[in-house]
């Protein structure tokens, strides 16, 4: 059986130090929905869980100038439901992310968890694809997770750069 640590850091910079110095050994804890779901399925044993619900950034959705809008990693779906704006201007993606699962899914799960997993519903990536969302994860950097293009179930794969 394999130890796990749990860290909950204030800062991106904290995250990113112990995501690295993991060496591979981390998981991202965005909602926890897919994440708890494969531990309690054996399928994955972390050594390090780091949960990025504290840090300011991740759980921020932010209107740009363009209309566009940057959703933290850690945005839950029922917050971007609540967001007085962003299912006006972006209907379809709310849409695909109100798939996630049940209402009560929907309070922990991240569509950015959704996406960055390859999720085999894949609920929320069409939606954000057919709006030309970029998914360049730009407030988290590791590999997995940063311009991933879905690959099939649980196998994304890095956008040349």
């Amino acid at each position: 059986m394999t130890d796990t640590r749990y860290l909950a850091p204030q800062t991106l910079d904290e995250a990113v130090s112990a995501f690295a110095a993991a060496q591979g050994a981390a998981r991202i804890l965005a909602g926890g929905t897919d994440l708890l779901v494969q531990m309690r399925a054996g399928v994955a044993t972390p050594g390090l869980i780091v949960d990025i619900k504290k840090i300011g950034e991740m759980t921020r959705i932010t209107e740009n100038a363009d209309g566009s809008f940057t959703v933290g990693a850690a945005v839950s779906a029922a917050s971007l439901e609540d967001h007085p704006r962003f299912g006006k201007v972006w209907p379809g993606v709310l849409e695909a992310v109100n798939l996630i699962g049940s209402k009560q899914v929907q309070g922990r799960a991240s569509p950015g968890g959704n996406l960055c997993n390859g999720s085999p519903a894949g609920d929320s990536g069409h939606g954000c694809r057919r709006r030309g969302a970029d998914h360049s994860g730009a407030e988290w950097p590791p590999a997995n997770a940063s311009g991933s293009l879905p690959g099939g179930p649980r196998q994304n794969k890095p956008r040349p750069r």
